[in-house]
């Protein structure tokens, strides 16, 4: 469904993503570890279309997408639920989710019917849906981002660091859903600096370090990597010598 081939990016004249391949298939999750500064948010702003491509190319659904504006990405059914949430902290959480339906594609459902979703997905959310989101907690403030993403009626969802701040009752939270929404049909690329728990979400993973894929493998068989246990499980500390470049 999804492929990015020989893809190349960066900032200003700095190259960060040194020709990556990837794919994720229908239904599929697929998640990337790496140490900070290893390029995977790069990664995922380029397929979304936040940054643009320098060279290679990006297909989702059979569609190039590495030419196409950002609001055009979505539509097709492709959103980014980015690192740190980054939802509108003066509006209500309904509000929030409401704006996530925006961008629709082919209206199976009303809004109001899909905002039902959400909630029986998350009861947190409804019972809070007259809340302003800045006052949220951070795991319900991820699970609003989750939210307003499903909103859009994804078919694949970039997720940049969902677990970042959260206790680790949130977390289990969080990925439960996740998981239950790929048993829906809902493919993911994920990025995750907790390497063990996005491994035990995945089907497969690749292992990022300076702008390359260097490692890529079934989730289990990285699991059981004795380079991936020392390097990325427990202290999510990952390789000296990393660039400046955010995760």
């Amino acid at each position: 469904m999804l492929t990015v081939a020989g893809l190349k990016t960066g900032y200003g004249r700095i190259e960060v993503l040194h020709g990556i391949d990837l794919s994720v298939g229908d239904a599929e999750i697929v998640t990337i570890v790496g140490a900070n500064g290893a390029g995977k948010s790069t990664l995922l702003k380029a397929i979304s279309g936040i940054i643009p491509a320098w060279s290679g190319e990006i297909e989702f659904a059979g569609r190039r997408l590495d030419r196409m504006r950002v609001e055009t990405i979505a539509s097709l059914g492709l959103i980014q639920i980015p690192e740190g949430r980054q939802l509108f902290g003066p509006m209500t959480v309904e509000e929030n989710l409401q704006l996530g339906g925006y961008t629709r594609r082919r209206g199976k459902q009303s809004l109001s019917a899909k905002v039902d979703e959400v909630y029986a997905l998350f009861p947190r959310l409804q019972e809070r849906r007259r809340q302003l989101a800045g006052t949220l907690s951070g795991g319900e403030q991820q699970m609003l981002a989750v939210g307003r993403a499903l909103m859009a009626e994804p078919s694949v969802l970039l997720l940049d660091e969902p677990s970042m701040g959260l206790a680790p009752l949130m977390v289990k939270e969080i990925f439960q859903a996740l998981r239950d929404l790929n048993a829906e049909g809902l493919g993911m690329l994920l990025v995750e600096q907790d390497a063990r728990i996005a491994l035990r979400l995945a089907h497969r993973g690749l292992v990022m370090e300076r702008g390359r894929v260097v490692l890529e493998d079934s989730a289990q068989a990285l699991l059981n990597n004795p380079e991936v246990q020392a390097i990325y499980f427990g202290q999510h500390a990952g390789r000296a010598g990393s660039t400046t470049e955010g995760a």
